[in-house]
């Protein structure tokens, strides 16, 4: 296609996962223990969308790639320093929460407000880019929501794969039950990926993209809007660490079926 794709990728920042985390109750509402001193990374799922809208702008000609994020503007920025290198994009961010407790449809509503506003994005040519799911909040509803409020109907929720054959078909490969794919065909865009794990590797480093992308993510980040997320009657009475329950036993010589038997009633009871 002459005329490229206008790409809008939903990702934002989620805390290390090697990272110890601990839930904490605040005067807000539930939060991390120490949250905005722990390290931050880009969401695993939005990290596979980012790198395909990279590769698909890098493959058609006019194309264009912005990353939409939602979170406190200090660990945007730590974290645009660490991603900036790794694919040409304009950051869109927007001031609010990245808490995990945060509502998915007021997040939904905050980043479908900032994508409007976006200067120079053709509806016709776009393709929105998030992950299937979140690191953080996992409620893979927030890309499909972003969709509804942005009118698409064409929506693909746990893609691997995006063609684009020459007549601008795009084929998108979507899991399903048993290990498969639905193979969809849709005339163009707009549509909604969700991606799930994608086919392309992290892409290494590149310093002079980084150099051209923090031009624009500086003053991005200085200009965002403040986004703060209401609360729509969801209340947590308490929130902790899941306790673990280990009970080993080593036995030999035991049939199968006594050993599934067993674990079922352990299960029961």
């Amino acid at each position: 296609m002459s005329t490229g794709f206008h790409v809008v990728v939903l990702g934002s920042l989620v805390p290390d996962m090697l990272q110890t985390l601990e839930p904490v109750q605040g005067p807000a509402g539930p939060g991390l223990k120490n949250e905005l001193m722990l390290p931050a990374v880009l969401d695993p799922w939005a990290a596979h969308a980012l790198f395909e809208a990279a590769h698909l702008a890098s493959q058609h000609a006019g194309s264009k790639v912005w990353l939409v994020s939602l979170g406190p503007k200090a660990k945007l920025q730590q974290l645009m320093m660490s991603i900036a290198q790794k694919a040409p994009f304009e950051l869109v961010a927007v001031d609010g929460s990245a808490s995990g407790f945060a509502d998915a449809f007021a997040v939904a509503e905050a980043l479908a407000g900032a994508i409007e506003k976006i200067a120079g994005l053709d509806r016709s040519r776009l393709l929105l880019f998030g992950g299937c799911a979140s690191a953080s909040r996992d409620a893979g509803t927030v890309v499909q929501m972003v969709g509804e409020r942005l009118g698409i109907a064409d929506q693909f929720l746990a893609a691997d794969e995006l063609r684009v054959s020459p007549d601008g078909m795009l084929t998108v490969l979507e899991r399903v039950e048993g290990g498969r794919y639905l193979v969809s065909d849709v005339a163009g865009p707009p549509c909604v990926v969700a991606w799930a794990t994608g086919n392309l590797p992290e892409p290494p480093n590149n310093p002079q993209v980084g150099m051209l992308n923090m031009r624009g993510i500086m003053p991005a980040l200085q200009k965002a809007a403040s986004a703060p997320l209401a609360s729509t009657g969801t209340t947590y009475v308490s929130v902790e660490v899941p306790k673990q329950d280990r009970k080993t036993r080593i036995v030999k010589d035991v049939p199968l079926d006594d050993m599934a038997r067993e674990i079922a009633d352990w299960i029961k009871a």
